[in-house]
């Protein structure tokens, strides 16, 4: 007597073989999106980090800073801001025609850019100097010749405010004991603030003669 062997077979519809595919391109597809997304988020990311690196590290440093002395009559104010500038600590290139200076006192608010009408030879003559809305610079050291641009911590610039003219026809310059706040910024958004405090005494001192701030 021979057994009849019953075997269970499955059989897969093409509903279901359709279905099945269908999940493995859906599948596909969103390993595709994220994969996308990933890149993304990593190259915007790295672009925000090169950003935030360059806001910090590009900028200049103040060496140091003078103003010379305005006699008008027996009032003495100082009417022009010198700053010495280079680059700072690890900072890549920095232009002076790209720089802003956000000029605060107690009575003026501005800000300045770059006058490139003055050249090095009439920064000592105050009819010579800035607007009011403008500063301007002169090269004291370097390399390689690219005047407006820092590209060396060798190099030297000096910064020149006037302040007779930045604070309104009304005014002679800075007051004795006034304080001014100096945010200097690079194009790339560095910032250097300086805070200069005008002398309390002038007395004796004559027209044009420097003074330390």
């Amino acid at each position: 007597m021979f057994e009849n062997i019953k075997e269970d077979r499955g059989q897969v519809g093409i509903g279901t073989l359709i279905v099945f595919i269908a999940m493995v391109l859906v599948a596909a597809i969103a390993a595709g999106v994220l994969v996308n997304t990933a890149g993304f988020l990593q190259a915007t990311a790295e672009d925000a980090g090169q950003q935030s690196v360059n806001k910090v590290t590009n900028r200049v440093d103040v060496v140091n800073a003078h103003g010379l002395v305005n006699q008008s009559g027996e009032e003495r104010t100082v009417d022009q801001v010198f700053l010495t500038v280079r680059l700072a600590a690890g900072s890549g290139s920095v232009s002076l025609e790209d720089t802003t200076v956000k000029y605060l006192s107690e009575t003026t608010a501005r800000t300045l850019t770059y006058n490139d009408t003055v050249n090095n030879a009439d920064t000592a003559d105050p009819a010579n100097l800035t607007t009011g809305n403008n500063f301007t610079a002169g090269v004291l050291e370097d390399s390689d010749g690219s005047f407006e641009v820092l590209n060396e911590q060798s190099d030297r610039a000096e910064i020149v405010i006037n302040t007779s003219t930045v604070e309104g026809s009304s005014a002679n310059g800075t007051a004795t004991g006034q304080t001014v706040k100096l945010d200097i910024t690079s194009r790339n958004g560095g910032t250097t603030q300086v805070i200069l405090t005008m002398p309390q005494q002038l007395a004796g001192k004559d027209d044009n003669d420097p003074i330390a701030l």
